[in-house]
C-alpha cells in the first residue's frame, strides 16, 4: 500500500505518514469500531438489522479487519492484505444477495471515514501533530476508502454477472448437500454458502410439498432453500416456523398442499424432511386428514406408531397371540373391549355407553380378557406394549391397507 506513505505529486507535497503514527491510533480502535457502528446503524437502519441477524458477527469482523489493516499498512506498508481484501469482496457479495446496490454500502465506507477523521483530529491535537501531517493522514484515509469500495464492487459485480438460472442451481446444491448429511465435508457446504451469500443456521425446518408446485418467488424470503422440480419437492427455511414464517409460506405457496417437518439442528435436516414426507403418505392412505400445511409436530405419536410397518405387524402378532385362534367376530369385539379399557380405564358403566352395550355385557368380556391374556394386563411393560400396538392398528385401519 504505498500511496498510505509515499507523500504525493503536489505543489507542496505532503510528507509521509510516520509509522509512530500507527501507534497512536492502535489504543483507539476498539472505541473507534463502536463509536463507527453506531453511526452507521444510525445513518442506514438496514444495517442495524443484519448486525443483529447470523450474519451479525462476520460484519463486526469486517470493520475490525478493515480498521485494523490501515493501521497495519502504516506500521508496516508490507504487510498482508489478503483477510481485509476477501472481507471486502465478501461485503460487495452480500450486497448483491440482498438486492441493494452499492450505494449504501459506498455511504457507510464514507461515513465510517469521516467518523475516523474525527478521532484522528483529537488524536493529533493531544499529540500536537502539524496541519501538514493530518492532511496527509485525511488523504490516505480516504484513498483506502475508495480501495475498499473498489474490493467491494469487485465481489458485487461477481454476484450480478451470474445469471439467476446459475444461482438457483448453486442454491439447490447446497439445498441437497445440507440433506446428504455425513460424510458431506462441511467445506463443500461452507463454499456453497460463500458462493450464493447464504448465512448457515444453526436449526432448519423442511417443508415436503406436493408435486406439482410452483413458488413464488417475490413472496418467499430470501433465504429459503428450495427445489421444486425434484419428484418430491422441497423447501428448507431457516430456524422455526413462527406466525410470519408461515405466512410467507401461505403467500408464496398459495395452491400447495405441503407438511412442515420438525425444526431440528442443521445436521438433522434429512430426518425433517423424512418425517414431513411420512406426513404427506399418511395423508394419502387416510390416516392423517387433509390440509394446505400440516404440521408434524402435530401427529409426532401417529408417526412414531406407524413408522415401522413390518415392525408392527410382527408386534401385533405377539401382542394379540392370546385371541388369535378365536372366531373373528368374538375376537374383534374382545379387542375392541380392551381397546376401550386401556384408553379410559373407566367403569363398565362408563365403557358400555362407549361400545354401545349392557354394563353386564363389559364385565362379562372383561373377565374374558383376564383369563386370556392373564398377567399380560397385569405387567406395565406388556401392558403398554398391547395398548401401543392396538393404537397404531386403529390408526392403520383408517388406510387402506390390510390388518396385521
Amino acid at each position: 500500500m504505498p500511496h498510505l506513505i509515499q507523500p504525493l505529486d503536489t505543489e507542496d507535497p505532503l510528507g509521509p505518514l510516520p509509522q509512530e503514527f500507527a501507534a497512536m491510533m492502535r489504543p483507539e480502535l476498539p472505541s473507534l469500531i463502536k463509536e463507527i457502528g453506531i453511526e452507521v446503524t444510525r445513518a442506514y437502519p438496514e444495517y442495524a438489522r443484519l448486525l443483529d441477524g447470523p450474519n451479525g458477527l462476520a460484519i463486526r469482523v469486517g470493520v475490525e479487519q478493515s480498521l485494523s489493516s490501515f493501521v497495519d499498512l502504516v506500521a508496516e506498508p508490507s504487510a498482508s492484505t489478503t483477510l481485509r481484501d476477501d472481507m471486502c469482496r465478501r461485503f460487495g457479495r452480500f450486497e448483491a444477495y440482498e438486492g441493494r446496490s452499492m450505494d449504501t454500502l459506498q455511504g457507510a465506507y464514507r461515513l465510517g471515514a469521516r467518523v475516523a477523521l474525527r478521532r484522528a483530529k483529537k488524536v493529533g491535537q493531544s499529540y500536537h501533530l502539524s496541519p501538514t501531517l493530518m492532511l496527509s493522514f485525511a488523504d490516505a484515509l480516504f484513498t483506502y476508502v475508495d480501495e475498499l469500495e473498489s474490493l467491494s464492487r469487485e465481489g458485487f459485480l461477481e454476484v450480478q454477472s451470474q445469471s439467476g438460472e446459475q444461482g438457483e442451481a448453486v442454491r439447490r446444491r447446497l439445498l441437497h448437500l445440507i440433506l446428504a448429511g455425513r460424510p458431506v465435508p462441511r467445506s463443500a457446504i461452507a463454499d456453497l454458502c460463500e458462493q450464493t451469500g447464504w448465512a448457515l443456521p444453526e436449526q432448519v425446518t423442511l417443508i415436503a410439498v406436493r408435486a406439482p408446485v410452483g413458488l413464488d418467488r417475490l413472496c418467499a424470503d430470501r433465504d429459503v432453500l428450495s427445489d421444486l422440480s425434484d419428484p418430491q419437492p422441497h423447501l428448507l427455511i431457516p430456524g422455526p416456523i413462527d406466525d410470519a414464517r408461515r405466512s410467507m409460506l401461505e403467500q408464496a405457496l398459495p395452491t400447495a398442499r405441503a407438511a412442515i417437518g420438525l425444526t431440528v439442528p442443521t445436521a438433522l435436516a434429512s430426518d425433517s424432511i423424512r418425517w414431513a414426507r411420512r406426513v404427506l403418505e399418511l395423508v394419502d392412505t387416510g390416516v392423517i386428514d387433509d390440509a394446505p400445511f400440516i404440521r408434524c409436530e402435530d401427529h409426532l405419536i401417529t408417526l412414531w406408531l406407524l413408522s415401522d410397518p413390518a415392525l408392527l405387524d410382527h408386534l401385533a402378532q405377539r401382542e394379540l397371540a392370546p385371541v388369535a385362534a378365536i372366531s373373528v367376530n368374538r375376537r374383534e369385539r374382545l379387542i375392541e373391549t380392551l381397546r376401550i379399557w386401556l384408553d379410559t380405564r373407566g367403569t363398565a358403566a362408563q365403557m358400555g355407553e362407549l361400545l354401545d352395550v349392557h354394563p353386564q355385557t363389559v364385565r362379562y368380556r372383561m373377565r374374558n380378557l383376564e383369563n386370556i391374556f392373564g398377567d399380560q394386563l397385569v405387567d406395565p411393560e406388556s401392558r403398554f406394549s398391547t395398548e401401543a400396538v392396538l393404537r397404531a392398528l386403529r390408526l392403520r385401519a383408517r388406510s387402506d391397507a390390510p390388518p396385521a
